[in-house]
């Protein structure tokens, strides 16, 4: 399998790696084949998280693979954000994965500015990550984040940053542009390493698997990770990678145009239906901060109302968007007609139903209409 170097680090990552969440419900004996086969095929990159299963994760990894140490490359994840809970954590990471290094530690869901205040503070989580660096304990740092970016952009500007993964998929590229209109250009001017997660839109793109990995996998990222847990899910994301030809422009818009996840309720922040002085993508950029976009009035069926459900509010922004909202000079009108807009959308999308769902979601009274 091809590898791409992951910005700066000196590091080459092939096209997917292994994440560790899904292994915490996953038999020992399962983990322990889908690892191994993992790296007999090639594959280089396993990464985990303190958090995931309170070291369950970890502790799997290492009872599977600590014995071929030298052959892949080992991220895990702190959420903590003070140096004495930091310190605790990379300790409890190593002895968990039986290894005495970490290639990369990530400070881990930097989701709000608290979050990076507190890391950033004297004696702050990053004071900890970078003493483990020093030791030989760590040898890069990354940073992880879910949903808008606004606080990864923040940390680039305020310490330095080898690695960054955050959510990069065809469906949330439509929730947080921002991602590849900001983040990954300011990331790869830097030699900042890239590696995307949550290229199935944490399950929600579970009936466009090959689509998925392709839209992500043209990004310019060193590797995606993938949750693989069943050796059937490791052949089938193996075969695909292998056959991986990037994207093209033309591709890429007939895609996001015909993505049935999509349809005729997500915006895809083309603008088109934007005029100077109204621009209803940015009420739909913050309806992607409520809820993702994926509450559009519909009853699906039962396995995907719960699917959405479950994933719609998974970010937790939702207090951020009202607030923005709050502040906008000019709001929506739930009087007003707005039928007129719908003929400029490329996509079908009712703009006037549209606008007055998001009004009730934003909004104080939380009506639906």
């Amino acid at each position: 399998m091809d590898k791409r170097p992951l910005g700066k680090t000196g590091l080459d990552l092939t096209l997917i790696g292994i994440g560790g969440f899904h292994l915490v419900e996953t038999p020992m004996a399962q983990v322990d084949a889908i690892l191994n086969r993992y790296l007999d095929c090639g594959g280089n990159y396993i990464e985990t998280a303190a958090d995931y299963g309170a070291g369950l994760s970890e502790q799997k990894i290492g009872r599977a693979v600590a014995g071929r140490r030298d052959a892949f490359i080992l991220a895990s994840k702190t959420t903590a954000r003070d140096a004495k809970s930091a310190r605790r954590s990379i300790e409890k990471s190593l002895e968990n994965l039986r290894c005495d290094h970490l290639d990369i530690l990530f400070l881990h869901a930097v989701q709000k500015p608290n979050d990076l205040e507190q890391m950033l503070a004297p004696g702050g989580a990053l004071e900890a990550v970078q003493r483990a660096q020093q030791s030989g304990q760590v040898r890069f740092i990354g940073i992880t984040g879910h949903g808008h970016p606004a606080v990864l952009l923040k940390a680039l500007q305020q310490f330095e940053i080898d690695v960054l993964m955050t959510g990069m998929n065809y469906y949330d590229y439509c929730n947080f542009p921002q991602v590849e209109e900001e983040l990954i250009p300011l990331c790869r001017e830097r030699g900042i390493g890239l590696i995307a997660m949550k290229i199935l839109a944490d399950g929600y793109l579970y009936r466009s698997v090959r689509h998925a990995l392709r839209y992500t996998l043209s990004l310019p990222v060193a590797a995606a990770v993938l949750g693989i847990n069943t050796l059937a899910y490791l052949e089938l994301d193996w075969a695909l990678a292998q056959e991986f030809r990037p994207m093209t422009a033309e591709e890429r818009e007939k895609w996001l145009a015909e993505a049935p996840e999509l349809g005729t309720k997500v915006c895809r922040q083309c603008r088109k239906c934007d005029r100077p002085d109204w621009r209803p993508s940015e009420f739909f950029a913050l309806e992607g901060l409520i809820d993702r976009q994926m509450d559009d009035g519909s009853i699906p069926e039962p396995p995907d109302y719960a699917l959405r459900e479950r994933l719609k509010n998974w970010f937790n922004q939702a207090d951020e968007a009202r607030e923005r909202y709050r502040g906008l000079l000019q709001r929506i009108d739930p009087q007003v007609d707005y039928r007129h807009l719908n003929v400029l959308c490329p996509y079908g999308i009712d703009i006037d139903r549209k606008l007055k769902r998001v009004h009730a979601k934003l909004g104080d009274d939380g009506r639906i209409v």
